[in-house]
C-alpha cells in the first residue's frame, strides 16, 4: 500500500507546525494543499461537493486503502442497504457485514471563530496518509473515513485573513466584525435538517442520502474557564425516541476517547456535562434520528491563534454536571492552568479524529451490524407504535409550503408517499395528492420530532436546586411542521389508500390561464405569491390588492389582481397559479407600488437574524439594501427607502451603546474569551442619538419601520409608543418560553396580515415580546394583529406562565406621524424556517390601502 509519491509534511507546506502561535492558514492555502495530497496519495480521493455560499470549493477527502478506494460505489450500495435494511435477509446482511466497510464521517471549521479545527484537518488528513504502523493500516482496510476539513470554507478565509492582516498590533485576536457565513454566521450549526444554506445542502446530500456513516464527529470550540475538553457523551436531558444503541455507541466512542486522551497525558477532558442530549437540529445533534452516532467535541478556546493565561483560579465549574472546577468521575484529570495554545487544541483533536476511525476499524463488524439493528428496530417500532404515519392534506392553508415541507423531508432521507385518490385515515379525508409518511422506516425517529407535537421535559434535569427553568440548548421544541404552518396529522391506524413512492422532489411549478382579458388573479395566502409580486414588480407589471372579496367568488380580500401579459415564466419559477379573473375588478382594490426597502446591519460580529432574513429576501426576491451607521446617521432616509428593517437586537447593539462596567458584554460564538475591546475604530459599530432621531424622522414623514422581537425596545422607549412589553423583566418561574410554537389568533381582515389564516402558531425565542397598550388618548392609534389565544397556548416546546400572555398582543402596527411602527414581537421569520408566518413580514413590506 505504498504511496505514489512522497508526501509534504502540514509542516514543511505551510512552514510552521499547525496550531502554532499566531499563526493561521486560510481556505486557499489549505485547499492547495489537500490538492497536492491527493496527487500525491493513492490513499485519498478529493471530491469536490459544489461551492460554498460565496463560491469556494466545498470538498470532502474519501480516506481508506487504495483497493477500497477503487470500489467506492459497491461499498456506498452495501452501505445504504444497511442504513435501510427493509426486505433483506438475514443472510445477505451478515454477508455485507462481513465484507463492508465502516464509514465514518468528520467535519471541521463549522464556526470560523474556533480557529483551531481548520488546521488540525490538514494533520490529521496527513497523518492518515503517511502512517504505516498497524493501527494506521487497520483503518485504511477497514474504515472508509470521510474528512469535510472545511465545512464553512468562506469563514476559514475570514477569520485567518482578518486575523493575519492584525498579528502584532493592538487589534490582534479582535472579533471578525462581520458574519462569518454570509447569511448565518454561527447559527450555521442550526440548519440540520432545513438545509438552508448551500454548505448545509451538500454536507446533507452527503450524510443523509449518498453515504450514511456509522458514526459522525463534528469539531468545536467553546469556552475557557472550565474544562480544555468536551467529549462524548451528552449530559441529560435526553431527546428520546432514538434506537438506543445510538445513545450507548456514543457512550462507547466517549470512552475510547477518554482513554486516549489520559494516556497521552490531556488532562481537564469531560464528558456528560455542559452539552445536553436535547439540543438544536444542527448536524452533530439530529444525526442520532438517522441512526448515526453524532457527536460533539469542543475544546477550550485561546484567543483565535494567541495564547491565552489561565490562572487556577479563573477557572471553574460550568453548566449540567460540572459544579465545581474539581475532580469528578467524568473529569478525573484537571488541567493545572497555564498557557493554553492553538497547538494545544490541535493536539486533543487529533486525538479524538484518530479515536473515532480507530475504534470503527477495530470493530468493523459491531458498528455494521450495528447500524442493521438500528435501523431494522426503528422501522418496527415505527410499524407497532400508537403513531403509524403523518397524514399531510392535500389541502392546506398554502399548499406550496407543504410540498416544501416534503421536501425537506426527502432531502434527509425520509420516505414519503404520496395518495393517487382520496382516502380516510382516522376519520379525516385526505384527497388526491395528499402525502403520507408512515413511521415504518428507519429515520421515522426524525420524523418524529419534525412533524410530531413535542414537550420539553419539566423534571429535576430541566430545573436548578431552586426550581428555575434551565434553558434548553437553543430552542425546546424543533417541529418543522409547526414552524412552516403546514398540518402534519397523526394516524393512529394503518393507512390503506393508492400510494406511490416519491423518487424525486415535488415539482413546484405554476400555470397560467391561457385567457386572461381581464387580468389574472394570484392567491394572497400562498408565501410563493409574494414572491411573484416581487418578479412582476421589477418588470413592471401593473399590481393591484383585492381589499374586499369579490360577489362571484373568485377573489379573496389579501389575493394579488395583475395585468393581462406573457406570466407563464413567473408561474413556472415561483410555482404559483394564475388563474383569469372572471369579470374586472374595478371597485375594492388599490395598486401595489414597488417597495424600496433597507434592513439595518451592523458590525459588532453582526447579527445573525439579519444575515437569515436576508437570505430570506433572496429567496423571495425581496428588493433590500443594507443600511449602515453612516447613512442611517445622515438622514433623510424618507427620500430614499419606504421600508426600514430592525433585525432582532438589543438597544444597545443597535445604537452604539455599553452596558455598564462588570455587566459583560455581548460578542461572537463560543471560540472567544472575554477582555476589552480591541476592535479596530473604523468597524465600531453603533448609530446613537444621532440614528435613533433619523428613524424617527423617517417614520414620522410617512416611511415604516419595522422592529423584529427585542429590536422593538428602541421606537417603545425612544418614540415614545403607547405600549409595553408585558414579559420584559420578569423571572423565570413567572413566565418562561425558550423557543416554543404558541397559539395565537391572526386579525386577517387587517392589510397587514391578509392572507394568514385565522389561527395559527407563532414561535416564541428568548428576547421575543407581547404587548398591551398603555394610553387611552392614542389607543386609536395602535392595530392589533396578532394575539395570545385565552388559554392552552403552548402547542410545543415548554411555557410556564401562560397567563401573563393570554389575549394579549403578539404583533402589532402604531401610527407615528405620517408613518407607522410594525412590531413583530415574536420570529415570525427565525433562521429562514418559520414559513407559516412569513406573511406578516411581507405585507408590512407592501404598501397598503389609501388613508381615508
Amino acid at each position: 500500500m505504498a504511496q505514489t509519491a512522497a508526501l509534504a509534511s502540514p509542516e514543511k507546506f505551510f512552514g510552521h507546525p499547525m496550531g502554532a502561535d499566531r499563526k493561521l492558514e486560510n481556505w486557499d492555502k489549505l485547499l492547495e494543499y489537500y490538492q497536492l495530497l491527493a496527487k500525491s496519495s493513492n490513499r485519498m480521493k478529493l471530491v469536490e461537493l459544489g461551492k460554498s455560499s460565496e463560491g469556494r470549493p466545498f470538498i470532502a477527502l474519501f480516506i481508506s486503502s487504495p483497493a477500497n478506494l477503487a470500489k467506492l460505489e459497491q461499498y456506498r450500495q452495501m452501505n445504504a442497504r444497511l442504513a435501510d435494511p427493509r426486505g433483506l435477509a438475514e443472510a445477505d446482511v451478515k454477508k455485507i457485514v462481513a465484507e463492508g466497510k465502516a464509514v465514518t464521517i468528520q467535519s471541521f471549521a463549522l464556526h470560523s471563530s474556533e480557529v483551531a479545527a481548520s488546521q488540525t484537518a490538514a494533520e490529521f488528513v496527513y497523518d492518515s496518509l503517511s502512517r504505516s504502523d498497524e493501527e494506521a493500516m487497520r483503518m485504511l482496510d477497514n474504515v472508509i473515513s470521510i474528512v469535510l476539513p472545511s465545512i464553512n470554507p468562506d469563514g476559514t478565509q475570514m477569520i485567518a485573513d482578518w486575523y493575519m492582516k492584525y498579528v502584532g498590533t493592538p487589534n490582534e485576536a479582535s472579533g471578525l466584525p462581520w458574519l462569518y457565513q454570509k447569511y448565518a454566521g454561527h447559527d450555521n450549526n442550526r440548519d440540520g435538517f432545513a438545509l438552508n444554506l448551500v454548505e448545509s445542502q451538500h454536507i446533507g446530500k452527503l450524510m443523509y442520502r449518498d453515504w450514511v456513516p456509522q458514526a459522525y464527529m463534528d469539531h468545536h470550540q467553546m469556552g475557557s474557564s472550565n474544562a480544555r475538553l468536551f467529549i462524548p457523551p451528552y449530559a441529560e436531558p435526553l431527546r428520546p425516541d432514538g434506537d438506543p444503541i445510538v445513545w450507548r455507541e456514543i457512550n462507547w466512542y466517549g470512552g475510547e476517547m477518554g482513554t486516549k486522551l489520559e494516556a497521552a497525558g490531556k488532562t481537564g477532558v469531560i464528558g456528560n456535562a455542559i452539552y445536553s442530549g436535547w439540543g438544536h437540529m444542527g448536524f452533530h445533534w439530529i444525526t442520532p434520528f438517522h441512526n448515526i452516532a453524532g457527536m460533539l467535541a469542543e475544546s477550550a478556546s485561546a484567543r483565535l491563534a494567541t495564547p491565552m493565561f489561565m490562572h487556577p483560579d479563573q477557572l471553574r465549574g460550568g453548566p449540567r454536571n460540572l459544579p465545581e472546577y474539581e475532580p469528578q468521575v467524568n473529569m478525573p484529570s484537571l488541567w493545572p492552568g497555564g498557557w493554553w495554545r492553538v497547538r494545544d487544541i490541535v493536539e486533543q483533536q487529533k486525538i479524538v479524529a484518530w479515536s473515532v476511525v480507530d475504534l470503527a476499524a477495530r470493530n468493523r463488524e459491531t458498528v455494521l451490524w450495528n447500524m442493521y439493528l438500528k435501523a431494522s428496530r426503528q422501522t418496527e417500532r415505527g410499524l407497532t407504535g400508537p403513531v403509524k404515519a403523518y397524514a399531510i392534506a392535500a389541502a392546506q392553508h398554502d399548499p406550496l409550503t407543504a410540498k416544501k415541507l416534503v421536501n425537506m423531508l426527502l432531502d434527509s432521507g425520509v420516505e414519503v408517499h404520496q395518495a393517487k385518490s382520496q382516502f380516510v385515515a382516522d376519520g379525516r379525508f385526505y384527497g388526491p395528492g395528499s402525502f403520507v409518511v408512515t413511521m415504518a422506516q428507519p429515520k421515522q425517529g426524525l420524523v418524529r420530532w419534525m412533524l410530531g407535537r413535542t414537550f420539553y421535559p419539566d423534571n429535576s434535569y430541566t430545573r436548578d436546586a431552586q426550581g428555575n427553568p434551565i434553558r434548553p440548548y437553543d430552542m425546546s421544541t424543533d417541529t418543522f411542521g409547526e414552524f412552516m404552518g403546514v398540518r402534519a396529522d397523526p394516524v393512529g391506524e394503518r393507512i390503506a389508500a393508492d400510494l406511490v413512492k416519491l423518487t424525486a422532489k415535488v415539482p413546484l411549478s405554476g400555470t397560467a390561464a391561457s385567457s386572461a382579458p381581464s387580468g389574472y388573479v394570484i392567491d394572497g395566502r400562498l408565501n410563493d405569491s409574494y414572491r411573484a409580486v416581487n418578479l412582476l414588480l421589477d418588470k413592471g407589471v401593473a399590481i393591484r390588492r383585492a381589499s374586499m372579496a369579490s360577489a362571484d367568488g373568485g377573489v379573496r380580500a389579501g389575493d394579488f389582481l395583475v395585468a393581462s401579459g406573457d406570466v407563464s415564466g413567473i408561474a413556472k419559477q415561483t410555482g404559483v397559479d394564475f388563474a383569469a379573473l372572471k369579470s374586472p375588478v374595478t371597485a375594492g382594490a388599490y395598486e401595489i407600488r414597488k417597495p424600496r426597502i433597507a434592513m439595518y446591519q451592523r458590525y459588532g460580529g453582526g447579527n445573525m437574524d439579519e444575515g437569515w432574513t436576508r437570505l430570506l429576501f433572496e429567496q423571495f426576491n425581496v428588493p433590500s439594501k443594507p443600511l449602515m451607521d453612516a447613512e442611517l446617521k445622515g438622514g433623510g432616509l424618507e427620500t430614499k427607502y419606504d421600508v426600514i428593517i430592525l433585525p432582532a437586537d438589543s438597544v444597545a447593539a443597535m445604537t452604539g451603546e455599553r452596558p455598564a462596567a462588570g455587566a459583560g458584554r455581548g460578542g461572537g460564538g463560543e471560540g472567544f474569551g472575554g477582555g476589552p475591546d480591541n476592535t479596530p475604530a473604523e468597524y465600531k459599530s453603533g448609530f446613537g442619538a444621532d440614528g435613533v432621531k433619523a428613524l424617527q424622522t423617517f417614520v414620522q414623514k410617512g416611511g415604516t419601520l419595522v422592529a423584529f422581537a427585542q429590536a422593538g425596545d428602541l421606537p417603545i422607549q425612544r418614540f415614545g409608543l403607547p405600549l409595553r412589553n408585558v414579559v420584559a423583566g420578569l423571572p423565570s418561574k413567572e413566565f418562561w418560553s425558550p423557543g416554543s410554537t404558541l397559539r395565537v389568533h391572526f386579525n386577517n381582515s387587517n392589510p397587514l396580515a391578509y392572507g394568514m389564516p385565522d389561527d395559527g402558531l407563532a414561535l416564541f425565542l428568548a428576547g421575543s415580546q407581547v404587548y398591551e397598550v398603555t394610553s387611552t388618548d392614542t389607543s386609536q392609534d395602535v392595530e392589533i394583529l396578532s394575539t395570545y389565544v385565552d388559554r392552552d397556548i403552548l402547542q410545543s416546546g415548554w411555557l410556564l406562565g401562560e397567563q401573563v400572555i393570554a389575549k394579549k398582543a403578539a404583533a402589532v402596527s402604531v401610527k407615528y406621524g405620517a408613518g407607522k411602527v410594525v412590531l413583530l414581537g415574536f420570529r415570525v421569520q427565525n433562521r429562514a424556517q418559520t414559513h407559516g408566518t412569513y406573511k406578516l413580514l411581507f405585507n408590512a413590506l407592501l404598501n397598503g390601502p389609501p388613508a381615508h
